[in-house]
């Protein structure tokens, strides 16, 4: 049960800022720069947020030290994000999945697909003690 809530409050945390992130990034700074760097300037940003929240919750859950236990929480996490991403993409966008990833940049959504690869790892990249 501490992997769930751990897992959720993970998603929530990195969701949340993500979102909050959007609403500045979209009306502001998209028109200025345009929607590749818009997204490349927020990623140092989301990555700061990744590296904390995933510091606060394998100590607020004190969780095992053992890889297997970091990254069943990490991916669980990620696999709630990347849900909650499509299912607005569908419904706010009125994109299917295939049309969703056809409209990433290349560019920012690459580096995109980094940030989530990191956010999946993160609690286990953590066990290294290099960005505890």
């Amino acid at each position: 049960m501490n992997r769930i809530k751990a897992s959720l409050l993970y998603f929530a945390i990195v969701l949340g800022t993500g979102f909050v992130l959007g609403i500045v990034r979209v009306p502001l700074v998209v028109p200025r720069l345009g929607e590749r760097y818009a997204e490349l300037l927020e990623m140092p940003i989301m990555f700061v947020v990744i590296v904390l929240a995933a510091r606060l919750i394998v100590r607020r859950f004190a969780l095992a030290p053992r890889p297997a236990v970091r990254l069943q929480v990490g991916f669980s996490a990620l696999a709630l994000s990347l849900a909650a991403e499509l299912l607005l993409a569908g419904i706010i966008q009125d994109q299917s999945i295939m049309q969703y990833i056809a409209s990433r940049d290349p560019v920012s959504g690459s580096v995109y697909l980094l940030m989530l690869l990191l956010f999946g790892l993160m609690p286990a990249i953590l066990l290294s003690g290099s960005l505890r």
